[in-house]
């Protein structure tokens, strides 16, 4: 296979991440998911556009509020459907077989409505926690939790196995441990900036994402017989929730 073009694959990154009138092919979209880095460059994009009304000179809650809605403006709703299609198998009592019917079921249970209220409730107080701290620290804890958020994902279409046919086995089963190296490359700057803007902060922002991924891939593994396109989703979701709240603890402690 010959060398996969990277503005494709961003093409298609952006068209699939989020919700950016870039236009979309089939060639964009297998240069993509050929392309684990993809997530990680266009967590940049997406957590410093997000990122942006933190450093509005507005009040603490309406930065916080601001940062939500340009968030999911950006994003969509794709991954918070995933998390929610991940709570209701999860509050399944059952083997994988049956749990992976109730996550393709297009109904939301009430396993899924308490996982997306829980997921949202922590991210409006984890965005406030943000918000409070000084506007350019805000940024960069904002910016590294998306980035994580996306690496996180990257991490999972890398090492994990497909559950069942679909979106996430048209992405993970393209890839392997291999496309890692590059990955982990593409976190370089946004370490190298961290001591410029509160180390500890920015590391751990960046980093816990990836960990959560991996436990939610584990689960994913465990009760679902392997990673979903709505496992993706989860793990993006619930790995933002978990950078911002690291994020800003390490600030305030280190």
């Amino acid at each position: 296979m010959g060398l996969i073009p990277l503005p494709a694959a961003l093409r298609g990154g952006v068209a699939f991440l989020t919700r950016l009138p870039v236009g979309s092919d089939e060639a964009s979209w297998e240069a993509f998911r050929r392309t684990p880095l993809a997530f990680t460059l266009v967590g940049y994009l997406v957590g410093a556009l997000a990122a942006l009304p933190l450093l509005l000179p507005v009040p603490v809650p309406t930065a916080a509020a601001l940062y939500l809605a340009t968030l999911y403006l950006l994003t969509g709703v794709a991954h918070a459907d995933g998390l929610a299609d991940v709570g209701d198998a999860a509050a399944v009592h059952g083997d994988a077989e049956r749990r992976l019917s109730v996550l393709k079921d297009s109904q939301t249970g009430v396993g899924g409505a308490l996982a997306l209220c829980l997921c949202l409730v922590a991210l409006g107080l984890g965005a406030l926690g943000v918000a409070g701290t000084l506007p350019r620290t805000a940024f960069a804890l904002a910016l590294a939790a998306e980035v994580g958020a996306k690496t996180g994902m990257a991490t999972l279409v890398c090492t994990a196995q497909s559950a069942h046919e679909g979106m996430g086995s048209a992405l993970l089963d393209a890839n392997d441990a291999a496309n890692l190296l590059p990955v982990a490359v593409a976190l370089l700057p946004l370490l190298l900036v961290a001591p410029a803007l509160g180390t500890g902060g920015v590391v751990a922002a960046a980093l816990t994402p990836v960990a959560t991924a991996l436990l939610v891939g584990r689960w994913g593994e465990n009760h679902l017989g392997g990673v979903s396109g709505d496992v993706l989703g989860a793990a993006n979701e619930l790995g933002r929730v978990v950078g911002v709240h690291a994020g800003v603890v390490a600030w305030t402690l280190f």
